[in-house]
């Protein structure tokens, strides 16, 4: 046991949607592997004798006061492709911002020179901004694709990859596409095959995702194809859903049914399935991901300015669907999921209370909408370790130590001791920089 590492220090993390977990001065015991063996609380029987055993052996270390515990953040949907373009052109029409600017980018990541350059530092962006786990999106292109799941290997951030399948001649245009709905298929397998080869290079482990675009930007025979290789591999499938009122009409009237149960009926609907955005589902829709256990990427910053409305996240929580959450590079602006976790709040209050002063109070919002910190904070880790099925986002017996250390010196004001430990969790998730966060972990690797 005391071969392995430990770490003592305070610590939060969610124990279930409202609630939050305060340890003082627990002693965090590491294994080889990287999992949590056991954490040791302050009153334990064997609290001190572990704690002086582990400084014999010269395996303790020792946090400050001013420095806090976090798990990682899990962000279950981003464009890493896109991240050249952050914060670029956000006040254009959907159809502009994707035309003009994005599927241009995108379509350069054929030059594995530029590719390189762009997905290092996409992945060493986030790595600053606490982000342990990401569910990336990244082009067509299978060999720039591959690139990507090597980088986020070799820097060690544990990450989903998918390469993005988009065959539709009538939706995309002839420089960015597949050539076929049987190309989409074929390459999305080898794709599956390349990333499963370099698995397990990696402590952390990188894994392949089956990607359709969205339903709009692909056939019926790639969507059938591409469910059938997700089924064979037993692998992770990431696509868009019901994303605005154009795209969530636009399934309606080609397949007479909404996105969800068009996606299901392509056997694209699964318990590793992360669907992005979906605020116009409806109760059908929610119903069978509910029952397939399909998780919501909620990336609150980008529907802020291309989903047309707001993700009704309690009332859809309420109904047994998992929420996790996302910060949708590009977008949304930021590559911080401490600021999701911000607009989360705000969009949800903003739905409860109503944007329009011209209505009567009781008129103008959807009335228990509203959602806490800490339920934002539970999407951010323990929704996005329960829809990708692993054990990432607590700091429990059992886990990945994947850790934030917060130094709450900077930006944080503390001239007096909070009523209780929660008031200085929402001070560190509502103030924090990525200058905040001092040291990463992954897998029991410290990455920065």
């Amino acid at each position: 046991m005391f071969n392995n590492t430990a770490i003592q220090g305070n610590a939060f993390f969610s124990v279930d949607f409202n609630t939050i977990k305060y340890i003082s001065n627990g002693i965090f015991c590491v294994n080889k592997e990287g999992y949590i063996d056991e954490v040791y609380e302050e009153g334990h029987k064997d609290y001190d004798l572990v704690r002086f055993m582990y400084l014999k052996s010269g395996k303790l270390r020792i946090l400050s006061d001013l420095e806090v515990m976090l798990p990682g953040f899990v962000d279950l949907h981003i464009h890493a492709s896109q991240w050249p373009q952050a914060g670029t052109a956000l006040d254009s029409p959907l159809e502009t911002w994707l035309g003009e600017y994005t599927f241009p980018l995108e379509s350069r990541f054929k030059d594995l020179e530029f590719a390189n350059e762009i997905y290092r530092d996409v992945v060493n962006t986030t790595l600053r901004h606490g982000t342990t786990t990401a569910m990336y999106f990244a082009t067509v292109d299978r060999e720039s694709s591959i690139l990507l799941a090597s980088l986020c290997g070799e820097l060690g951030q544990r990450s989903l990859i998918g390469k993005v399948a988009m065959d539709d001649p009538n939706s995309n245009a002839e420089f960015y596409r597949d050539n076929s709905p049987e190309g989409a298929v074929y390459e999305t397998e080898k794709f599956i095959n390349n990333i499963l080869e370099i698995q397990n290079l990696y402590k952390q482990n990188v894994y392949p995702v089956v990607t359709p675009r969205f339903i709009p930007s692909c056939t019926s025979e790639a969507l059938a194809g591409l469910g059938m290789l997700a089924k064979k591999y037993d692998v992770h499938i990431q696509t868009h859903c019901s994303e605005s009122d154009w795209a969530h009409q636009f399934v309606k009237e080609k397949y007479g049914v909404n996105d969800a149960q068009a996606l299901d009926n392509f056997g694209l609907i699964t318990n590793k399935t992360i669907i992005a955005h979906a605020p116009f589902l409806e109760p059908d829709d929610l119903k069978i991901i509910a029952d397939k256990k399909t998780t919501i990427a909620h990336s609150p910053l980008s529907n802020a300015y291309f989903a047309n409305s707001v993700l009704p996240f309690r009332d859809f929580s309420s109904k047994g669907v998992n929420i996790g959450m996302a910060t949708d590079i590009s977008g949304g602006y930021s590559p911080s999921m401490y600021q999701s976790i911000r607009q989360a709040v705000i969009s949800s209050r903003m739905l409860q209370e109503g944007v329009n002063p011209s209505l009567p109070r009781d008129e103008r919002g959807r009335a228990g909408s509203s959602i806490t910190i800490n339920n934002a904070f539970y999407s951010a880790t323990v929704a996005g370790g329960i829809a990708l099925n692993l054990p990432i986002g607590k700091l429990e017996k059992g886990y990945s130590f994947d850790v934030q250390i917060i130094n709450i010196e900077n930006n944080i004001p503390r001239f007096y001791k909070e009523k209780k430990p929660e008031d200085l969790l929402h001070k560190i998730l509502l103030l924090s920089e990525s200058s905040n966060i001092k040291e990463l972990w992954i897998q029991g690797r410290r990455v920065k």
